[in-house]
């Protein structure tokens, strides 16, 4: 296993340029929380604006746009009944989130071919939730974009074909074989793993614990993984990923001392004293 350690931390959190703007920080796309699922949607916002990221937009069912914009006025947002504006914001986007939130049925599978077909092979996407459940069920190409997988063990079960018993290193690093080159894998877990098809060895977790278990914490991850992606060009996808993850597992870790369940969105509020720890720790 490859170590997650402060090193890696400080490579990847660095001191923002003087003369940087809000462009140089990423233009995030986030898509999901149809109905009834709206809270993921929003959960996953906060946590990619208090990741850092420059530019957030949603598109989402329009009745929780008053919502996302109460806990969130930060983030951009339009009814993602808007076909237009999604493709517009689609070709615009560095980086696309589809799956908080998002209910596999005809119109979430109808989304996700959208998403598939405006991708570009200079975005990462990132899939989360009903995205790949949509995935699993259809089959559907992979577009050519970075790709960013974030499956819980069942999901990964029908994604892989892997059983829950079978979901080792050594199965899963032969399995991501068929998958495009450089695809990045978030295997969640009691031990998360992080991959990236290609490299024989993998990260993972020595964080986090069942304080986590409670409804949200992925898509607070999701949004964190998508802020994160949308900056520090200064080291590749896979660290910037790997980095998110740890961070993720490290606050609830903390934050676990004194609390007996840790809510993704207080993970989100400590996300940049946290940051800011990093850059600043010599």
């Amino acid at each position: 296993m490859k170590v997650i350690d402060q090193a890696l931390l400080k490579k990847v959190i660095i001191e923002r340029p003087l003369s940087s703007h809000k462009g140089d920080y990423g233009r995030l796309l986030l898509i999901g929380g149809t109905y009834p699922y709206g809270g993921a949607i929003i959960m996953a916002a906060l946590g990619a604006v208090r990741s850092g990221a420059g530019l957030v937009t949603v598109a989402t069912d329009k009745e929780n746009i008053s919502a996302l914009h109460s806990h969130l006025p930060e983030a951009m947002a339009f009814d993602l009944g808007d076909k237009q504006l999604l493709e517009q914001q689609l070709q615009k986007a560095s980086v696309v989130l589809v799956g908080p939130g998002l209910v596999d049925d005809e119109r979430g599978e109808e989304l996700l071919q959208t998403v598939f077909h405006h991708s570009n092979q200079d975005q990462t996407l990132i899939l989360d939730g009903g995205a790949l459940s949509i995935l699993a069920k259809t089959g559907m190409k992979f577009p050519k974009a970075h790709l960013v997988l974030t499956p819980h063990q069942r999901e990964w079960q029908v994604l892989s074909g892997l059983d829950l018993n079978s979901q080792g290193t050594e199965e899963t690093g032969e399995t991501l074989k068929r998958f495009p080159s450089g695809t990045i894998l978030v295997q969640k877990g009691p031990a998360t793993r992080i991959w990236q098809a290609g490299q024989a060895d993998c990260y993972q977790l020595s964080v986090g614990g069942p304080y986590q278990a409670t409804g949200g914490m992925g898509d607070t991850l999701a949004g964190m993984l998508a802020g994160f992606a949308g900056q520090f060009p200064q080291v590749n996808l896979y660290e910037r990923v790997t980095v998110a993850t740890y961070l993720h597992s490290a606050i609830a870790q903390e934050l676990a001392e004194n609390n007996y369940v840790v809510l993704p969105t207080t993970i989100s509020q400590h996300i940049p004293t946290f940051m800011k720890k990093i850059q600043k720790d010599t």
